[in-house]
C-alpha cells in the first residue's frame, strides 16, 4: 500500500483483501519488537510523523500512556485543501486474547487531545470483555475519536503488498517438520553415507589400498549393505558423482545442526554397521 493507498485508508474501513504467502505468527518478537515492527507497517502505509514514544534504547518500552505510536495520515478535500490527521496507536502483543484493561490509557489520553482515531493495533486478537468493553465505550460515550482495531488477520491482509516486511521480522509461519520427521531423515543420510563409504573401502582392499577385512566383519557389512539397499531401493544409495556426495554430506550437516549437534559430530558418521 502506497501514500494513495493510505490516503484512502478509512478508519472505518478494513485494510483491502490481498492474498498472503502463510498465517502470521508474531511469537519470535517480544513486546517492543511487536512495537518496532508496527512503526515500520504505518510508515509503509503512508502515515507521516510517525512517532515511536519508546523514548529509550533499552529493551523494553517505558510507559507511553496508551499511544505506543502516534502518526499523521495526511487528506485532501475536494477543493485540493491538505491537512492531517492524527492517530494514536496501541500495540498489544499477548499471547492470548488482549484485555481491556490494556488499553484504557489509550482512550484515556485520546480523550484528552482529540486525535483523529484511537488504534488498538494487536498481534492476536482482543479478548471478547475487550471488545464488548469498546462497544459499550462506543455506546455510553459521545466520543471525538473513532475507535479502530486491527487484529491479526486484518494485519494479514495489510502486509501482503510488503513479503519484504513480513521477512525482515520473520512474522511468517512456515511448516515445521516434527523432530520425529527431522530424526528419521537424519538417519536416512547416516545409512547412505555409510553405504557408499563401504563401497569405496570394499574397492580400496581390492584394489590392494587398505587392510583386508576380517570375514566375520565382511558378512556383517555385506548384510547391513543389503539391509540398506531393502529400506531405501538399491537404485537410492548411492554411489553418486563429486557434487552428490557433497550434497549427502551438507543434508546430514544442515540437519544434525537443527537437532543440536555441534562440533566434529555434525559431520561424522563412524563405522558402526546401521
Amino acid at each position: 500500500m502506497n501514500s494513495d493507498d493510505a490516503a484512502s485508508l478509512d478508519a472505518n474501513e478494513d485494510p483491502p483483501l490481498e492474498p498472503i504467502t502463510g498465517p502470521l505468527s508474531f511469537e519470535n518478537l517480544d513486546p517492543t519488537e511487536f512495537e518496532e515492527f508496527c512503526y515500520d507497517l504505518l510508515v509503509r502505509l503512508g502515515f507521516v510523523n510517525v512517532d515511536w514514544r519508546k523514548g529509550t534504547n533499552k529493551k523494553a518500552s517505558p510507559s507511553d500512556r496508551g499511544r505506543g505510536i502516534v502518526a499523521q495520515l495526511e487528506r485532501t478535500d475536494i477543493d485540493g485543501h491538505r491537512y492531517f490527521e492524527t492517530w494514536f496507536v496501541d500495540c498489544k502483543h499477548y499471547k492470548r486474547g488482549a484485555p481491556p484493561e490494556s488499553f484504557q490509557g489509550l482512550f484515556t489520553w485520546a480523550e484528552a487531545e482529540r486525535p483523529i482515531t484511537a488504534l488498538v493495533l494487536a498481534s492476536g486478537f482482543l479478548s471478547n470483555p475487550a471488545k464488548d468493553w469498546i462497544a459499550s465505550y462506543q455506546s455510553n460515550r459521545n466520543s471525538p475519536f473513532r475507535i479502530r482495531h486491527w487484529e491479526r488477520p486484518s494485519l494479514e491482509r495489510i502486509i501482503a503488498k510488503h513479503p519484504d516486511l513480513m521477512t525482515r521480522y520473520g512474522v511468517i509461519r512456515q511448516p515445521m517438520r516434527s523432530t520425529v520427521e527431522i530424526l528419521k531423515a537424519e538417519n536416512e543420510f547416516f545409512d547412505k553415507i555409510w553405504y557408499v563409504r563401504k563401497i569405496i573401502l570394499q574397492e580400496n582392499v581390492q584394489e590392494g589400498e587398505g587392510e583386508p577385512i576380517p570375514p566375520e566383519l565382511q558378512a556383517r557389512m555385506e548384510a547391513g549393505m543389503r539391509a540398506v539397499e531393502e529400506r531405501y531401493g538399491k537404485d537410492n544409495v548411492g554411489p553418486w558423482d563429486d557434487w552428490g556426495w557433497g550434497f549427502v554430506h551438507g543434508k546430514i550437516s544442515a540437519l544434525r545442526w537443527v537437532l543440536g549437534v555441534a562440533g566434529k559430530d555434525i559431520v561424522d558418521v563412524g563405522e558402526a554397521v546401521p
